[in-house]
């Protein structure tokens, strides 16, 4: 499959295609917040975000930072090449569930030792995932957690067509 023409980022936007592989972790000063089922569940005031090509960044919240009992335990695993092992849990507010929505690395590699125990979230089934008050759009596809904002350019991994790259 030929690989994809990357947008050309303007001025104060990022190429996802300029991050790198493996992936890189770094600690930003960004806001997040998560709202599911009418109710606050994330309010962080600084994250980790994971880039890697072709994906648009995945934000990791410290546990300290989401609500209390709005995450149950789910069935299943993952595993991530560059990350390890990742549990899954359902989240669970106002009678309604988003079954395996959020995520977490309890014992990464010690590459991505800074996410042990943060969670990422998938934006489709939230209300609403911000970064800084900026609404996020979810990355394509459902299997990819990434999350796209203005200053973020692809094309990106789970658009119809990108099971290739």
């Amino acid at each position: 499959m030929p690989m994809p023409t990357p947008i050309t980022p303007a001025i104060g936007q990022e190429s996802v295609w300029n991050y790198p592989r493996p992936p890189r972790c770094e600690h930003v000063g960004k806001r997040i917040e998560i709202v599911f089922a009418g109710v606050r569940i994330v309010d962080a005031p600084e994250c980790f975000r994971i880039l890697e090509t072709s994906h648009p960044p995945v934000y990791y919240v410290s546990p300290a930072f989401v609500a209390a009992g709005v995450l149950q335990p789910a069935e299943g695993s993952s595993f991530c090449e560059w990350k390890g092992h990742a549990t899954y849990c359902d989240i669970v507010a106002n009678g309604r569930i988003a079954a395996r929505a959020a995520w977490r690395y309890e014992t990464p590699t010690d590459a991505f030792a800074a996410i042990a125990g943060h969670l990422a979230f998938y934006a489709g089934p939230m209300d609403q995932c911000m970064v800084d008050g900026e609404i996020v759009t979810p990355q394509p596809g459902g299997f990819y957690g990434g999350w796209i904002t203005a200053n973020i350019v692809g094309p990106f991994k789970g658009e119809p067509g990108s099971l290739g790259w």
